[in-house]
């Protein structure tokens, strides 16, 4: 993926020669750097994130400036309430990464790429055209039977124990949880399981050089999917919703809002299954669970979201003006990185983060206001990991890890946490 040009227009119709809405401005008198900003401890971030953003709030405040790569200046906001200022005022705290003063310090292989350089999609669009998007994507993924939707996930889930069952042995992770957040979302969008394994395939490279290819190839199918909803308008499925939508979305911003929706389910998702199945096959309050005891798989997942939040940051906000969070001088054109994981051990709303959440769901998992993940989404990411978790601990109630749970490593990039393999035992079971 190209770096993105800050000079191109953010409502330039497709052809529109460009204009300089956002130019590519000078550098503040200052740099864009910020004065005393911390080089982001990576090692740390992986192996023990929460005490390092307890360090963070406590030795610098709330928001922190934080170089990513060593380089590359980004506010990271660690309070629980600066979050949400942050999330709840778009007009200041603006989704389109044009507005970046920074770019020319972003190295073309750059990571997080992929989530910054600006598309034409519902997650960088801002005002009325995201209200329109929005609306079309919240009221395309409610259409969804809940009662169906958890069934389809059963029958996911059952024909990807039967590939393991007999054996006595899988990883969780790559035979199980990575397999079914795609699947079943992209039945939900109407394409076969065909189609779905090509583009879990492609989705595998989203980050790194081979992403713009990964990219292309994914907009290609969702290219043919939409015209085979339109040559058949009686289809009952989200992309049809969509075509048919009174919000008059183009093929265009369909096939973009898709693409977008469906990996940010997939992802995140996977890793909440992984997390949650680590956590009770590691820690003993769950174990009788197991078998069919006390503590709850909803227990499970609500901690995961908790205290091993799948998507630790999310990058970003950009500036649409100069202004103040946390005490901070924030310039027109910053980027800002909220840092949900450690919103959510702030503990100026959770003074002792080790008791545990209970049944509090106000945590930042999912993040917050109108660009966070639409409440239609958070139930299906919650019924598909709720329904994988069920299906195998009734299949397999006596799942065992297969190594010592200090074994056990974390896939960790900035955006994404999720534990790396699962390998476990158990006694071979019956085809379902």
């Amino acid at each position: 993926m190209t770096t993105p040009d800050p000079t191109s227009p953010l409502d330039a119709p497709p052809g529109a020669a460009p204009e300089p809405v956002f130019p590519s401005a000078p550098a503040p008198p200052d740099g864009v750097v910020p004065p005393g900003s911390v080089p982001l401890d990576y090692e740390r971030f992986r192996d023990e994130p929460m005490e390092l953003y307890r360090e963070l709030l406590r030795d610098h405040g709330p928001v922190v400036p934080v170089l990513l790569d060593g380089k590359i200046p980004v506010w990271t906001v660690l309070g629980y309430r600066e979050v949400v200022r942050v999330t709840t005022d778009p007009n200041r705290f603006a989704r389109d990464s044009r507005r970046w003063h920074s770019w020319h310090l972003v190295p073309p292989d750059w990571e997080l790429t992929t989530f910054v350089g600006y598309r034409p999609t519902m997650l960088f669009s801002e005002g009325a055209d995201h209200q329109r998007r929005s609306e079309a994507i919240c009221d395309g993924l409610a259409s969804v039977d809940q009662f169906e939707l958890r069934a389809q996930c059963e029958r996911v889930a059952d024909r990807l124990i039967d590939t393991f069952a007999g054996s006595g042995r899988a990883d969780l992770v790559a035979e199980y949880a990575s397999q079914i957040p795609l699947r079943v979302v992209t039945r939900l969008y109407g394409l076969d399981d065909t189609e779905a394994a090509a583009i879990q395939e492609d989705s595998l490279h989203l980050t790194g050089n081979d992403a713009p290819i990964a990219l292309q190839k994914m907009q290609t199918r969702m290219e043919a999917l939409i015209k085979r909803v339109r040559e058949n308008p009686d289809q009952v499925n989200v992309a049809a919703h969509l075509v048919s939508h009174p919000a008059g979305l183009t093929d265009d911003e369909i096939i973009n809002d898709v693409l977008g929706s469906i990996y940010a389910v997939q992802q995140p998702t996977s890793d909440l299954i992984g997390n949650a199945l680590r956590l009770m096959l590691t820690d003993e309050r769950f174990a009788i669970t197991l078998s069919g005891g006390r503590r709850s798989v909803g227990q499970a997942l609500n901690e995961v979201l908790w205290e091993d939040t799948p998507v630790p940051f999310w990058i970003g906000r950009w500036a649409a003006d100069d202004t103040v969070l946390g005490g901070r001088r924030i310039r027109k054109g910053d980027c800002l990185m909220l840092g949900l994981a450690a919103a959510n051990a702030d503990p100026d709303v959770r003074p002792d983060f080790h008791s545990g959440a209970g049944g509090n769901q106000a945590h930042m998992a999912f993040s917050h206001g109108k660009h966070g993940c639409p409440p239609a989404a958070r139930e299906i990411a919650e019924v598909i990991a709720t329904a994988a978790i069920e299906v195998l601990l009734d299949r397999l109630p006596d799942v065992t890890l297969s190594v010592p749970a200090d074994e056990l490593e974390w896939r960790v990039t900035l955006m994404m946490r999720g534990v790396a393999a699962l390998p476990v035992e158990f006694t071979p079971a019956h085809l379902h």
